[in-house]
């Protein structure tokens, strides 16, 4: 007989306080739905921190690259936003600044002249409320967390949610919600590093993207002006899956319809896993500059399109008192 779904809450450490916020005691939730995967999540930046899937002869392996402990988290040296919840405004804003009904709002320089991953004290250096239920056999964490009119630049007053869910049958939903009380930009991201074999690198894994579009970047990796590039016959074209030994990305897609937009396979362990969202691009890095472990995981960062604050020609990424922000990726784990 099959374990019945377990929710264990453990403290890991203490946040200690920075940039106006308190020192924050730092939950870990492990969510075992006993007949299959398991996950474990941190308070700390709203954290993937371990996602146990099986290979095709049954054993389990941590898929999503973790660091290990809570000090390598807090140091951004040693965290370049592994498994973090990131926000307010994932990727980049250029020059920093962007215009909203005509005031112009200038954000943490945090990358050069620009803003990257919601600035140097962005919402994956916080500590979020959390809380874990089950609901059936499935099991899921809700975090909170409140981020301050004008903080790291950002107008409004922003409450943030997120929330992972696991089912029996592998399948884990992460979702995003944001209000806020003045007009402002969104974007958040979940930034996990996936490596099917549970080890090594992702050399050997093999990755198709329903893609046939991306953005067009500048040495800054600023999107340039015009459209984006026709991938199709290029370096990066993905649209067949293609081995990843020695390829080098560092790019964002643009997202087609479709219940699935990626699909990543090892196929040494067997494990296949396939992402769908309903967001409008998905950024790939092959994690080449990681340091201590290039390579050694992948990024597929669903979310909005690089500095759409400043983009007319992209989809909107404002978000106004009284409406609310939405974000959903699902992530099925298969065996071939």
């Amino acid at each position: 007989m099959a374990a019945r779904p377990t929710i264990e809450r453990t403290t890991v450490g203490v946040a200690p306080a920075r940039a106006g916020f308190p020192a924050a005691e730092v939950a870990s939730y492990v969510l075992n739905t006993g007949s299959g995967p398991a996950m474990t999540v941190w308070s700390y930046g709203a954290t993937l921190i371990d996602v146990q899937v099986p290979d095709r002869e049954g054993r389990y392996a941590n898929v999503c690259v973790r660091l290990p402990d809570l000090d390598a988290y807090l140091t951004r040296r040693t965290n370049p936003y592994v498994g973090a919840s990131v926000g307010r405004y994932c990727r980049c804003v250029s020059g920093a600044e962007f215009t909203l009904d005509g005031v112009r709002h200038t954000l943490d320089r945090n990358e050069g002249e620009h803003h990257v991953h919601g600035g140097s004290e962005g919402l994956d250096r916080r500590v979020w409320s959390a809380e874990a239920s089950r609901d059936g056999d499935a099991l899921e964490v809700r975090l909170s967390v409140l981020s301050p009119d004008g903080d790291q630049g950002y107008p409004g007053e922003l409450t943030v949610g997120a929330s992972y869910r696991i089912e029996p049958d592998g399948t884990l939903v992460i979702a995003y919600t944001a209000r806020t009380t003045a007009p402002t930009v969104v974007g958040m991201t979940q930034h996990a590093f996936w490596n099917l074999a549970g080890e090594g690198t992702i050399d050997g894994h093999r990755l198709r993207l329903g893609a046939t579009e991306a953005v067009r970047f500048d040495e800054d990796l600023i999107p340039l002006p015009g459209a984006p590039e026709d991938v199709r016959g290029t370096a990066r074209d993905f649209t067949a899956a293609r081995s990843l030994d020695g390829v080098r990305v560092d790019n964002c897609f643009l997202v087609p319809d479709g219940p699935v937009c990626a699909e990543l396979a090892d196929p040494r362990s067997g494990r296949v896993m396939r992402l769908g969202t309903d967001q409008p691009a998905v950024g790939v890095y092959t994690g080449d500059w990681f340091a201590g472990r290039p390579r050694g995981g992948i990024c597929l960062e669903t979310g909005a399109l690089p500095d759409a604050p400043n983009r007319p020609d992209y989809p909107s990424v404002r978000l106004d008192p009284g409406d609310r922000y939405r974000h959903r990726s699902v992530y099925r784990f298969d065996c071939d």
